[in-house]
């Protein structure tokens, strides 16, 4: 028991050191000046929603289930009953953080679709309608107790549905909402500092191994499956990624490596524990292909994901819960039917699909929905002067990258600061990325 505890625990702190490694993923990805302002959004989201899951969040979606639909909202308001030394704490305190950090990084990971254009103060409140009416109910659905989802047989280890579809499908809505950057596809938007995309997507993958593994809730061989899963179908997902950008553009970039990392995390999650390694090499193969080309889509399309959350973390999402139906084995977990590639029905694959499409759909109306309202309200968008001059000066009178204030030294001194300016400022015109690989 103690061994169990001290597991989740750590895959706690894992968890939660997935967001701040998600603000550097998103923070390179953006132009220079934007960068404080989407990693602001992913810590905002730490603060907001850990505060409401304490309060109701955790009841909602784990509490006595109402319908299958949501958990009790007054079982627990306030964590009542669950502060106790007396309990087993893997089923009572250490749950509770556990399961917080998870949306924690659900709401943060939608911020990257909106970024360059979105006021702070209007994401925050977004953000607290939507983890409450949307994360909250699905969370119930997918892992609580009566949940509608989960008692339909939809399986999902450890998030493909509760989190990377749910937030992906957000992720659409308010890009469609929002509109498109002022100047996009026309400019060039690409990465402003790509080293700190690569760090973030390391530490991504190193706290996956606690989203991952912990979710078996035991230190045993669910977890060890989990995480060798999660190492092998993330290696595929790269090889994938860059193979299809060597054949496509004639060249691996490092911007794809990231994507590639990401995107196998993503589809994996769902089918951690249930498939064996063949299962977890082509699932992330098949992600990594899918997905570098799934986020080419916005282009024909028309919408300005601006950091690609739909084309990997919806699509990936998609393509770990519907293969999980063909791969699925009981040979690595007894109480899971066994998918088509196995022996077993096409009634899994149906039921993968039923129960993606639900959430896909309901966070995508409700995502819209929400937004719509507090364009039209609070306004959600920040004006075209605040865009163009940047929304880290507009939302939080902050640059990432100052150098106006270097004073004294003589011409030398001088002359370092200016190169520098005109470094961080080139930087957007001429550094590697995304955007131009697929244009």
């Amino acid at each position: 028991m103690e061994g169990n505890t001290a597991w989740l625990l750590t895959s706690t702190a894992l968890v939660l050191l997935m967001t701040p490694g998600l603000a550097l993923f998103y923070g390179g990805m953006v132009r220079s000046k934007s960068v404080l302002n989407m990693m602001m959004m992913c810590f905002g989201a730490i603060g907001l929603v850990g505060v409401l899951w304490v309060i109701f969040g955790y009841s909602v979606a784990y509490g006595g289930s109402i319908a299958g639909l949501l958990g009790n909202p007054a079982e627990f308001i306030g964590l009542s009953g669950l502060m106790n030394p007396e309990l087993d704490p893997t089923g009572g305190t250490v749950d509770v953080a556990f399961q917080g950090v998870f949306a924690i990084i659900t709401v943060a990971l939608i911020a990257g679709a909106i970024a360059d254009r979105a006021r702070f103060g209007t994401w925050m409140v977004f953000a607290a309608i939507w983890v409450t009416v949307v994360y909250f109910p699905v969370a119930h659905w997918v892992w609580g107790d009566g949940g509608w989802i989960g008692e339909l047989g939809t399986l999902d280890f450890a998030g493909g549905t509760a989190v990377h579809i749910n937030s992906g499908a957000a992720a659409l809505a308010l890009a469609i909402v929002l509109g498109k950057r002022r100047g996009w596809p026309r400019e060039s938007m690409k990465p402003h500092n790509l080293p700190l995309v690569m760090i973030g997507a390391g530490l991504l993958w190193f706290g996956w191994f606690g989203f991952n593994g912990g979710s078996a809730y035991a230190a045993d061989g669910a977890a060890g499956i989990a995480l060798v899963n999660t190492l092998t179908a993330t290696c595929a997902a790269i090889m994938g990624w860059l193979l299809l950008e060597r054949l496509r553009d004639g060249h691996a970039t490092s911007l794809g490596a990231a994507s590639g990392i990401v995107a196998g995390l993503v589809a994996i999650t769902p089918a951690a524990a249930f498939v064996d390694t063949w299962g977890a090499l082509i699932i992330g193969f098949v992600a990594g292909l899918i997905c570098a080309l799934a986020v080419g889509l916005k282009y024909k399309l028309g919408y300005d994901d601006s950091l690609d959350v739909v084309g990997i973390h919806m699509v990936g999402g998609l393509i770990g819960t519907a293969l999980l139906g063909f791969f699925a084995t009981s040979s690595v977990d007894s109480e899971i039917p066994n998918g088509v590639f196995y022996g077993g029905e096409f009634s899994l694959v149906g039921l993968q699909l039923v129960g993606a499409l639900a959430v896909l759909a309901y966070s995508f109306v409700m995502a819209l929905v929400i937004g719509f309202v507090l364009q039209k309200t609070m306004g959600f968008r920040v004006s075209a002067e605040d865009e163009t001059s940047g929304v880290d000066e507009s939302q939080h009178a902050e640059s990432a990258y100052e150098f106006s204030g270097v004073r004294g030294g003589g011409s030398a001194l001088r002359q370092s600061a200016e190169t520098l300016g005109r470094t961080a400022a080139s930087t957007d015109a001429v550094g590697s990325g995304k955007e131009g690989a697929k244009q």
